[in-house]
Parts: structure tokens; C-alpha cells; sequence
């Protein structure tokens, strides 16, 4: 991991709290993170939180151009060696499966070229509907890559499948992923 250019996605989920654990053991494995973060996930967790970790500021938007001259979509995505979406909920799953661009995030889907690793997490009946099982599916044809979400306890007050990878489970695969 040492030297790699890591992008973490961050997606307004619960589990986004997991993505600071995660961000933290890349950082310790010396790997370069730069945080992107949806207006939702703002919601559980704060830039500032990424920021200390990671040592680099979080960008706000496509458009924020004080620190990406040719935009954060595209000097993001040139530098990246891996792009990791932690948590991915069922909307950022449906943004990439269909090419909806319409916040940095999602603009990242669509220019990256380096590996793509999503980890998704939501609730069980979410996983369950037949519309993202069928995003999951267009997704793996498209070559994302996929850490599945564990069986367990879910905010929902609810057991079942839907509950995100572990951020130690998430970092291995990243590092299968660079290593191939």
C-alpha cells in the first residue's frame, strides 16, 4: 500500500462511520487518501473527521477548482490507483449502474479508470429488491468490483443481510487489487 493513491468514496449511509476506520488502517499502511464525500454522508460523518486522518482535505464538489485546476473529477481520477465506495448505498449503486453524474461522486464513477471497489450497505429489504440486485449485476458486467455486505446487526433495529463489509475485510481487498 505504501505510495498508493487511494480515492475513498464516502455515501450517506450509517456504515459511513466505518469509512473513518478504513481511511485510518490505509493511512497506517502509508497509502495516500483523499476523501470524497456525498452532501447525505455529511450527515453521519464530518469532513473534518476524514481531514485529520487522512491529512488532506476533502473536496466539495465537481466544480472545486481552488485545489483541482482541471477540476476534482479529473485531477482525482488521473491520480488514483484505486477507487474504493465505502459505504455504497442503493442510490450511489444506481447512479453508477445507469451513468448518473450529478455530484462529484458520481462523477467519479464515470472517470476513473483505475479499479473501482464498491462495499455496499443498506437494509435488508433494500438488498433484497429485485432493482439493485439487478444495478449489482449491470455493475459486475461493467467491472466494478464488489466487497458483498455481511449478514448482521442493522440500524434498522433488524438482522439480515445488508450490514457493510468490515473495514479490515474492505482493506484486503483493496490490497488483492492493487497487488493484481
Amino acid at each position: 500500500m505504501k505510495g498508493r493513491e487511494i480515492l475513498l468514496g464516502v455515501s450517506g449511509g450509517i456504515a459511513a462511520y466505518k469509512a473513518a476506520a478504513l481511511a485510518s488502517a490505509l493511512v497506517q499502511q502509508e497509502a495516500h487518501v483523499t476523501v470524497v464525500m456525498t452532501d447525505a454522508a455529511r450527515q453521519f460523518v464530518g469532513p473534518v473527521t476524514f481531514e485529520a486522518i487522512t491529512g488532506r482535505r476533502v473536496p466539495t464538489g465537481v466544480f472545486d477548482t481552488s485545489a483541482n485546476p482541471l477540476g476534482a473529477h479529473i485531477d482525482l481520477a488521473t491520480q488514483a490507483d484505486l477507487f474504493c465506495v465505502a459505504p455504497a448505498t442503493a442510490n450511489q449503486l444506481s447512479k453508477a449502474a445507469c451513468g448518473v453524474a450529478d455530484d462529484l461522486l458520481s462523477t467519479l464513477f464515470l472517470s476513473v479508470s483505475a479499479p473501482i471497489l464498491l462495499a455496499p450497505a443498506m437494509n435488508s429489504q433494500m438488498w433484497a429488491k429485485p432493482a439493485v440486485q439487478r444495478n449489482i449485476a449491470q455493475l459486475r458486467d461493467d467491472g466494478f468490483h464488489f466487497v458483498d455486505p455481511e449478514e448482521g446487526w442493522l440500524s434498522c433495529r433488524q438482522r439480515g443481510p445488508g450490514r457493510m463489509a468490515s473495514p479490515e475485510k474492505i482493506q484486503q481487498q483493496i490490497a488483492n487489487l492493487l497487488a493484481s
